[in-house]
């Protein structure tokens, strides 16, 4: 069973501007993608609950990360959304538009 979280968090540690969105299992176990949150550069944090993006409560998701100008970059670890709990996964992303990569951190309630 999935960790369940409410919010994400990606730190910009990488020589180019990134947004938020996720990849989501629907109810019928199809793949989706959510709007993107806004844009922002390197030596920023963003931290976003995914139904302000339009992930549904109780979806398992991904925290994908849109490069600009460059190759994205989706998480290994799912998780399940919980709207209203505290939990924050922690995410960094480091490197280049075209050579990037994304880890989780650490999970904070």
């Amino acid at each position: 069973m999935a960790t369940s979280v409410g919010n994400f968090s990606l730190h910009n540690g990488g020589g180019f501007v990134v947004s938020i969105s996720f990849d989501y299992l629907d109810e019928n176990l199809q793949m989706q993608r959510s709007k993107s949150g806004s844009n922002f550069p390197l030596g920023q944090t963003e931290t976003v609950d995914p139904g302000t993006l339009g992930v549904p409560n109780g979806s398992t998701l991904w925290l994908h990360a849109d490069v600009v100008w460059g190759t994205d970059n989706v998480a290994s670890q799912g998780f399940v959304y919980e709207s209203g709990n505290a939990s924050t996964a922690n995410y960094t992303i480091t490197g280049t538009t075209l050579n990037n990569t994304m880890g989780l951190i650490n999970v904070t309630s």
